[in-house]
C-alpha cells in the first residue's frame, strides 16, 4: 500500500475527529443496553424471551429509521443526517428519567426505541460520511479505523453498566421477589430502576454537548464531497439497481447475520458465564468487559493488517474461527468455554465495517441508499437474540450458542463470495480481448 496516500483529505480532518466521537457514543449506548436484557429479566421477573425484546426495541428502531435517514442525506447532507440523529438519541436517552418514575417495561422499550431510532439515523450517515472522507482506495480501512473508535464506547458502556446497573440489583431471586410484601419489592424496583436511569441521562447530556460541537463545524460547500450532484429522489430506480446488484444483496444478508451474532453473544454473556462457572451479574459482568476489551484492541489490530491482508480473506477466517469458538463453549461449558466466548469478540472486532465497506464499494449515487439497507439489516440484532432467548428457554444458556455459529458461517461464505469475485475480476482483465 502507499504510505503516501492520506488516511483522510485534510480539509476533513476535522470533521472526521468530530465524527469520531460519534462512533464511540453509539458503542456506549449499544453496551449499556446489552446487560439490560438481565436487569430487567430481573427487575420485571419475565422469562428470557421476554427480556430479549429489549434488543428488539432497540435494533427494530434501526430497521424502522434506516430509509428516512437515506431521505434526509440525499435532500439534505451527510451532516444534517448526524444531528439529526443525535437529536433523537439525546432525547430518548433524556426518557429514562421519566420511565423510572412510572415503573413499567413498556415505558423503558419507548425510551430505548427513540435512543435507537437517533443513533439509526446517525450510523446510516456517518459510516458514508467517513468513507467519503478520503480517497476511494482506502474507504474500507478508514471505516475500520474510524470504527475502531466504537470498542472505545463499547467499553465505557459496559463499564457503566457493570459499576452504575449491575452492582445496584438486589439479590433477591424471582421466588424470593414473589413471596416479598408488595411494597417491599416496589421499594427494591424503585431503587433498581433508578440505577438504570442515572447513566442514560448522563449520555444524554454529553450527546447534546457533541451535537453543539458538529453544528459548529464548518464544511466548505465547494470541497464538500458528501453531498449529491443531484438531489432528486428517483426510489424506485435506485432500489431496483440496488437489489439486482448481488455484491451488495449478499453484503446486506451478511450484516444481518453479522450484527444478530454479535449481538447474541454480548446479550447473553451474562448468563452463559453465570451458569458456567455459578457466580452472580457483576462477577459475570466482568466477562463482558475482558471481551469488549479485547474487541477494542483486536479493531485496531485489524485496521493495521488490512495494510498487508484483504479485507475480505480476513473476514472468512475470524467468522470461521468464531464459529468454532461458539462449537467449543458449547462443548465445554467452564472456565474454558467461557474465555473462548471472550475470545469471539476479537473475530467480531473487523466484521461489521469490512462488510460495510465492500458491500458499499462501486454504488456511486446508489451509495446513501445502500447504506441505508446495511443499517436496516442491524434488524438482525433485534431477531436473532429472540431465536436465541428461545432456545435458552428451552435447552439452556450454553446449547443456545448454536444460533450466533450458524451466523458466522453466513458471514464467512460472504468474504469467500468476495474473494471469488475478486479473482473473477482480475481473470477477466488478465484475458485478452478478441479482436
Amino acid at each position: 500500500m502507499n504510505n503516501k496516500t492520506p488516511m483522510v483529505f485534510r480539509e476533513m480532518i476535522l470533521p472526521f475527529i468530530l465524527l469520531t466521537t460519534c462512533f464511540a457514543a453509539w458503542g456506549v449506548a449499544a453496551n449499556m443496553t446489552d446487560p439490560l436484557v438481565k436487569v430487567f429479566s430481573k427487575i420485571f421477573t419475565m422469562s428470557s424471551l421476554e427480556s430479549a425484546l429489549v434488543q428488539f426495541a432497540y435494533y427494530g428502531a434501526y430497521f424502522c429509521l434506516a430509509l428516512p435517514a437515506a431521505f434526509i442525506n440525499r435532500r439534505f447532507s451527510y451532516k444534517t443526517g448526524v444531528l439529526t440523529g443525535l437529536g433523537f438519541a439525546a432525547l430518548g436517552a433524556f426518557m429514562f428519567y421519566p420511565a423510572s418514575q412510572a415503573m413499567t417495561y413498556g415505558y423503558f422499550l419507548a425510551a430505548l426505541f427513540i435512543l435507537a431510532a437517533g443513533l439509526s439515523i446517525l450510523e446510516t450517515s456517518a459510516n458514508p460520511f467517513v468513507i467519503a472522507m478520503g480517497p476511494v482506495g482506502n474507504a474500507t480501512r478508514r471505516l475500520n479505523f474510524a470504527q475502531a473508535f466504537n470498542p472505545v464506547g463499547c467499553n465505557i458502556g459496559v463499564f457503566l453498566g457493570a459499576t452504575l446497573i449491575l452492582t445496584q440489583l438486589n439479590p433477591a431471586t424471582g421466588e424470593e421477589r414473589a413471596a416479598m410484601a408488595p411494597a417491599e419489592l416496589l421499594a427494591i424496583q424503585s431503587s433498581e430502576l433508578d440505577a438504570v436511569m442515572v447513566p442514560y441521562v448522563g449520555m444524554a447530556c454529553v450527546l447534546v454537548l457533541i451535537w453543539m460541537a458538529i453544528a459548529l463545524m464548518r464544511i466548505r460547500p465547494t470541497r464538500e464531497k458528501i453531498v449529491a450532484h443531484s438531489r432528486d429522489i428517483h426510489l424506485g430506480a435506485t432500489l431496483g439497481r440496488l437489489v439486482r446488484n448481488r455484491h451488495y444483496r449478499f453484503g446486506v444478508i451478511a450484516q444481518f447475520f453479522n450484527v444478530g451474532a454479535q449481538t447474541c453473544v454480548w446479550t447473553f454473556t451474562i448468563q452463559y458465564v453465570m451458569d458456567a462457572l455459578s457466580v452472580n451479574e457483576a462477577r459475570a459482568g466482568d466477562f463482558l468487559q475482558y471481551s469488549l476489551i479485547l474487541f477494542l484492541v483486536a479493531r485496531f489490530a485489524m485496521t493495521w493488517l488490512m495494510g498487508y491482508i484483504r479485507a475480505s480473506k480476513l473476514l472468512a477466517g475470524l467468522s470461521v474461527l468464531a464459529a468454532a469458538l461458539c462449537g467449543f463453549m458449547i462443548a465445554s461449558p467452564d472456565i474454558a468455554g467461557v474465555w473462548a466466548l471472550v475470545g469471539i469478540s476479537g473475530c467480531l472486532s473487523l466484521m461489521f465495517p469490512t462488510i460495510y465497506g465492500i458491500a458499499l464499494q462501486g454504488l456511486g449515487e446508489d451509495t446513501k441508499f445502500g447504506a441505508a439497507g446495511l443499517v436496516m439489516a442491524i434488524l438482525g440484532g433485534a431477531i436473532m437474540p429472540l431465536v436465541q432467548g428461545a432456545v435458552i428457554d428451552a435447552y439452556g444458556a450454553t446449547l443456545s450458542f448454536i444460533v450466533p455459529a450458524a451466523c458466522f458461517l453466513v458471514v464467512a461464505r460472504y468474504g469467500l463470495f468476495d474473494l471469488k469475485a475478486e479473482r473473477k475480476a482480475h481473470a477477466s482483465a488478465a484475458r485478452p480481448a478478441v479482436v
